[in-house]
């Protein structure tokens, strides 16, 4: 069994013991409904009966019974049986014969004599190999994740082969809260939500609204020098553009149907600028002289996300892309994609993530999810593993997961705390281009079919921005950091040297703002290290009078610069903001 896999039964056995622990001490008080292995641990959702109600106060005699059944070394052994046998078994819990009407040939583990649940498994051997567990956390989750069902009640924990391990994820966890985009982006005042609004949509303060415009601006400087062109596009397009690309067949739950008042007909707002993109495109007759033709486009997109998915920027409803689409010639798309690929690695080596790539390929089981000839999907798949060979890019297949007009080549990047995120993506489509029937005319004067590569840096802003705050845990490098300085005059009396200051740092195009408020010099300190602010000068009497406007400068980590004179600070910090420096002043 490899290492993922032991893990995956190691926290699905655990599920199991926890399961068992708590019908041990509630006996009768609640039904089994679920619980899997995940990717961080496992989870288990139960029915109360009775008014019967669980908290995080529970935990540790819940855990106490765990650590009594490890120790007991039940063994785990799995049966087939009946449907009929398995109905008998489980006839007052309901949530196992749903499951019963959906498989055709069930299976049981039994651990000892005294428990038994309906699972597909894996397991381990025994209760005795779990060396280092934990019960996490208490939620609300309804049956299938579906609102019109029932509220159960969720219980997470997880399970590692080591102590050590543990520890480590719990340590991860406690710098995780610590790091949590919501709770910092409202400290920060970056962005909010809010009810009349809906769910999923994100309001951007003017200083979350300036870090994702500098986002912006920074990839369409490195894009723009390898001869991007913007276009913007409608938020909201006609049905039947949706149903050519194919969209309206595949992906139309994750889509906002839009009515019109005038009896029009459907309108859905866009997922993806794609579609859109393939009509600027067919606008005008294209050459074979014309090609590459790159698209860029930075406008709104929307997806109709379940609401129990949605969390702060990490999933939203509502989203911008960095995004992309190449219409080229085949013997143009090696150069395209390689320098897709080096603009991808430059971007992210500003801000210091590391990352590797997944093959995002079709799922052999499922060849309906997917669009096109199977055999231009085996070249097209076959292309992106030369491309990752070529450019010697660590990589991992990942069935299932390619687009269903394309496999992609995705970036996945890992922040501070080692969790994994998908950012860019590159993707060889030849789907979209027959299905709209874009042309161009080759050199021999016959029509040719462009390929049409779709590409995204950073993705999306949104998801970006939650990278970020977690990554720096809100210290954002200076060129991003909404204000750059605070000037912190100690008295009202060198209110006059700050405001000076400021105009000569706003002159240099340093963001600066004055603390002014009546309050202690050590609580306007605390303040500006809290909003996390790169830089603050310290005002007094002293520096006031000086006559090369020397200013004492501390940083928000605490370390105090001393004093330099005010041009030397600038100096130092236009350097920094036009290197795109992760550090602060040495």
């Amino acid at each position: 069994m490899s290492e993922n896999n032991l893990l995956h039964s190691l926290r699905h056995s655990c599920e199991h013991v926890l399961t068992q622990a708590m019908m041990r001490l509630y006996p009768n008080k609640f039904l089994m409904a679920m619980g899997p292995a995940t990717d961080d641990g496992f989870y288990f959702d139960f029915e109360p009966l009775g008014g019967f109600k669980i908290s995080d106060e529970n935990f540790a005699e819940i855990e106490a019974e765990m650590a009594k059944i490890v120790k007991e070394n039940l063994p785990i052994v799995r049966q087939e049986i009946s449907i009929d046998e398995a109905k008998k078994i489980f006839a007052d819990n309901p949530y196992k014969l749903e499951w019963l009407e959906k498989i055709d040939q069930p299976t049981i583990y039994k651990t000892g004599e005294e428990f038994t649940d309906l699972c597909s498994g894996p397991h381990i051997e025994s209760t005795g190999k779990i060396n280092a567990f934990k019960v996490l956390s208490i939620a609300g989750a309804y049956w299938h994740g579906d609102e019109k069902n029932k509220m159960l009640t969720r219980i997470y924990g997880t399970a590692f082969e080591t102590q050590k391990e543990l520890d480590e994820y719990l340590h991860n966890l406690e710098e995780a809260k610590k790091r949590d985009h919501r709770k910092l982006g409202k400290e920060l005042g970056l962005f909010t939500f809010s009810d009349l609004v809906g769910s999923g949509f994100p309001l951007y303060t003017p200083k979350g609204a300036f870090i994702r415009l500098s986002l912006n601006n920074y990839v369409e400087e490195v894009q723009s020098k390898q001869k991007y062109t913007q276009v913007w596009t409608p938020q909201i397009a006609k049905a039947k553009l949706f149903q050519i690309s194919g969209h309206y067949e595949k992906y139309k739950d994750g889509m906002f149907k839009v009515i019109s008042n005038h009896g029009e007909e459907e309108f859905f707002l866009k997922p993806m600028n794609c579609p859109q993109h393939t009509q600027i495109y067919a606008a005008s007759p294209k050459s074979y002289r014309d090609l590459p033709v790159r698209y860029t486009d930075f406008a709104m997109l929307y997806r109709d996300e379940q609401p129990g998915e949605l969390s702060g920027l990490a999933r939203v409803r509502s989203f911008s892309q960095d995004d992309c689409h190449i219409f080229c010639r085949e013997d143009q798309v090696d150069q395209e994609v390689d320098t897709a690929l080096a603009m991808i690695k430059e971007i992210m080596a500003t801000f210091g993530l590391k990352y590797k790539y997944r093959l995002s390929t079709r799922d052999p089981k499922t060849p309906e999810k997917y669009l096109g000839d199977p055999k231009i999907w085996d070249k097209a798949e076959k292309w992106a593993v030369e491309i990752m060979k070529r450019n010697k890019i660590e990589y991992f297949d990942g069935p299932g997961e390619a687009a269903f007009y394309a496999p992609k080549m995705d970036l996945i990047a890992t922040d501070a705390l080692g969790r994994e995120w998908q950012l860019s993506t590159l993707q060889i489509d030849y789907v979209m281009p027959e299905r709209f029937g874009l042309e161009y005319t080759d050199s021999d004067g016959t029509k040719k079919r462009p390929i049409m590569l779709h590409r995204a840096m950073i993705g999306s802003p949104e998801r970006f921005i939650m990278i970020l705050i977690e990554q720096f845990a809100g210290n954002f490098p200076v060129w991003l950091a909404p204000t750059q300085v605070s000037i912190i005059p100690i008295t009202d009396k060198q209110l006059g040297y700050a405001q000076s200051l400021g105009k000569i740092l706003e002159e240099n195009g340093i963001r600066y703002e004055i603390d002014d408020k009546a309050e202690t010099m050590q609580n306007k300190i605390r303040n500006a290290a809290g909003q996390k602010i790169p830089y603050m000068l310290i005002c007094g009497g002293r520096e006031a009078e000086s006559t090369d406007m020397q200013i004492s400068v501390r940083q928000r980590d605490g370390q105090d610069l001393k004093n330099m004179p005010l041009m030397e600070f600038i100096d130092k910090i236009k350097h920094q903001i036009a290197s795109r420096s992760l550090n602060l002043i040495k």
